[in-house]
């Protein structure tokens, strides 16, 4: 395969990823018009959000398993179609009810990201693979931007239901595209024992090899890690605006600036840490996990440092908010390619999923126990208190993922060998 398609793929993937996440985090720039629509108050749109949350959670075992079973570029191309024809569905809600039921069926869509990661594994070799999902992982900021600006340029003139239209018909348009542009990959493609072989054996998914994942010891450092990774991420997504205007003073204007330029920071941070992450690779099988360890823990340090900022020093603080967002994505360029180089090609989706899994209920619950510290103390402390604690325990299982995952990679290295073998052999008769 060559190596423009192999981008272009990557392109349409990373298209896909980043109107999604418009499309996803449009409601909270568009909630008071939503509110208003609905004369509902704060309590029941939180619950929109919730329920959406809970369904994408319940679906990531679903689409793990159907992904390691089936082709993956045709289901992605079906959740693409989920995606637009439920936020169709979404904009034609006439009452809260069915607005409730049809936000959370958008959640169904939510949780396909493994196949994405599983199928592009197939199309890059495992030492480029950081670099890959660091720019990857850019859709998610730029996302976020994106979804501001058609909120705030299109709302007024077409309205809330106007703009879901719009991003619901890009879901659509990038499902056609998605199954016309993408080709199926053999899984383990481009594993490096299977270079240069014409046939790559075929194994499919194994529910034996799946309990395995939970007996892998660096697959464990890596879900707990993902558990507890999420929660500062999501204490500043959800409470950082009320925290600026409500305990820093800054006003909604002011506060946006400083949210554009840790966005800024974050998608400059997840290709650095992608690229750093590879050299790393290249030098020992530790560097991604070592990596992880010593930038979160350094993350721990300048989330404390800005948030004990003082008040009057503003420069100061912007700068130590716009370091911690670029540090944030570190694990989001790194934990994937790890995965990938302890768990076979035929189960990734469903640890990915797994992994998805776990972050999902920790993002559900890290704005909840915030809320319940701030009403206690206040909202900076409650940032603080869950941030740092979370991200020390993250280095700390960073730390003896460094020391395991050797043995778990030469593992799977020893199975592709001997996989590699034995599509020699198979080849071996057609040959002249």
């Amino acid at each position: 395969m060559g190596s423009r398609y192999r981008w272009l793929v990557f392109s349409i993937f990373f298209l896909f990823m980043l109107v999604h996440q418009a499309d996803k985090l449009l409601i909270g720039p568009l909630t008071t018009p939503i509110m208003e629509s609905f004369g509902i108050d704060e309590a029941r749109m939180g619950a929109v959000s919730s329920f959406a949350i809970m369904v994408a959670a319940i679906f990531y075992p679903i689409w793990g398993y159907l992904y390691d079973r089936y082709a993956r570029a045709k289901l992605i191309a079906l959740a693409s179609f989920i995606w637009g024809s439920t936020t169709w569905l979404n904009a034609l809600a006439p009452n809260y009810t069915i607005f409730l039921l049809t936000r959370g069926s958008t959640g169904i869509d939510d949780s396909s990201y493994p196949g994405i990661h599983s199928l592009l594994s197939d199309y890059f070799e495992p030492s480029v693979r950081s670099r890959v999902w660091g720019i990857l992982s850019a859709s998610g900021p730029l996302g976020y931007v994106l979804g501001m600006v058609l909120a705030v340029a299109l709302s007024g003139s077409i309205g809330w239901r106007g703009v879901f239209f719009v991003t619901g018909t890009m879901g659509i348009l990038i499902a056609a595209l998605i199954l016309l542009g993408v080709r199926e990959m053999p899984r383990g493609r481009a594993e490096p024992e299977f270079a240069g072989l014409e046939i790559i054996p075929t194994y499919h998914f194994d529910p034996k090899a799946v309990k395995g994942l939970l007996r892998n010891p660096s697959m464990r450092f890596l879900l707990i890690q993902g558990f507890f990774g999420v929660f500062p991420w999501n204490a500043l997504t959800y409470w950082v605006f009320r925290y600026l205007e409500t305990e820093r003073g800054y006003t909604t204007a002011e506060a946006a600036i400083i949210m554009i330029v840790a966005i800024a920071a974050l998608t400059v941070g997840g290709i650095i840490w992608g690229f750093l992450g590879d050299l790393l690779f290249k030098r020992t099988q530790r560097g991604r996990a070592l990596l992880c360890t010593i930038v979160v823990f350094s993350g721990a340090i300048s989330l404390l440092a800005a948030l004990t900022v003082p008040i009057e020093n503003r420069p100061l603080f912007l700068t130590l908010i716009a370091l911690t967002a670029f540090i944030i994505p570190v694990g989001a360029a790194n934990v994937t390619p790890i995965i990938q180089d302890i768990v076979e090609p035929e189960i990734r989706s469903t640890a990915q999923a797994l992994q998805g899994f776990t972050e999902n209920i920790g993002s559900g619950l890290a704005p909840f126990m915030v809320g319940l510290i701030a009403v206690q103390s206040s909202l900076g402390y409650a940032i603080l208190s869950i941030g740092v604690s979370t991200w020390i325990l993250c280095s700390l299982f960073f730390g003896l993922l460094t020391l395991r995952v050797p043995r778990d990679m030469e593992r799977l290295r020893m199975l592709m060998r001997e996989r590699a073998r034995m599509g020699k052999t198979i080849s071996e008769p057609s040959k002249p």
